[in-house]
């Protein structure tokens, strides 16, 4: 016994080093995120539909039928109009549904809200998100509803896709999530996969403090984002700054310890 206690105290000091601030399980709280308020721009008119907020752009037809799109996470987007305010959107990879997204304004013409299922690529049970929108401009005359411009104004997901787990790991750290997302990297800024993404993705990470780090995801070898993450003194709180270098939009995300 004497000898197992010996041999505990001396492990665990170095067991207590290699935790830090970041591991745990954290949950975004989205009241008190920040989303980007740089407007989102949508055209469906005469049989076309037009993202002109997406990176790259997309221009296709709006006739229900699967459309090749490059560039996105997924290979091909279906848009139906199913009304004069209501489009339904399908995106697929590889033939297999990445997300159903459904978009309706409503009678005032003043918010749009977008309702999705999102299927994880993993094939981790489907989790679900709505967005409500408040309009900027309109789109032409004779234009569906839900053309124009949108400023985000709020956002709900499943817990599944608000959770995350974090770990050290040898020199590093790894994440993983209920949708199956994850990764594992060391922080040396050198590139590693992600899982359970429809993408071609990596991740590298770089110390930017006890405290901090800085996360860069690539996509097909291009810089999509730069994120960094900061946990509060107290442990309790994680604030994650997303600048997404494709789309030029800059968020908070605002996590919390379980």
């Amino acid at each position: 016994m004497k000898k197992l206690l010996c041999l505990v105290s001396c492990l665990l000091p170095g067991m207590l080093f290699a935790q830090t601030p970041f591991d745990g399980t954290w949950k975004t709280n989205l009241a008190e995120s920040k989303f980007s308020q740089k407007p989102y721009e949508y055209l469906v008119n005469n049989g076309m539909y037009d993202c002109e907020s997406c990176a790259p752009k997309i221009h296709v037809k709006a006739d229900g039928r699967d459309q090749a799109v490059t560039g996105q996470t997924y290979d091909t987007i279906a848009v139906q109009v199913v009304d004069a305010n209501t489009i339904r959107l399908t995106g697929k990879k590889a033939g297999k549904t990445e997300f159903v997204s459904t978009r309706t304004v409503s009678q005032d013409g003043k918010t749009l809200t977008t309702t999705s299922t999102v299927n994880p690529a993993d094939g981790s049970q489907p989790f679900k998100a709505e967005a409500k929108f408040t309009r900027v401009s309109k789109g032409p005359d004779g234009s569906n509803a839900t053309s124009g411009s949108w400023r985000v104004q709020n956002f709900k997901e499943d817990a599944a896709a608000l959770t995350s787990t974090w770990k050290s790991v040898g020199g590093g750290l790894s994440i993983s999530t209920a949708t199956g997302f994850g990764w594992e990297a060391k922080l040396d800024g050198k590139e590693s996969p992600v899982k359970g993404t429809y993408a071609n993705e990596t991740v590298s990470l770089k110390s930017l403090g006890t405290h901090s780090i800085e996360v860069t995801y690539r996509r097909d070898g291009k810089i999509e984002s730069v994120e960094k993450i900061t946990v509060s003194s107290d442990g309790k709180k994680m604030t994650t700054v997303v600048d997404n270098k494709l789309t030029g939009r800059v968020s908070t995300d605002i996590a919390e310890k379980q």
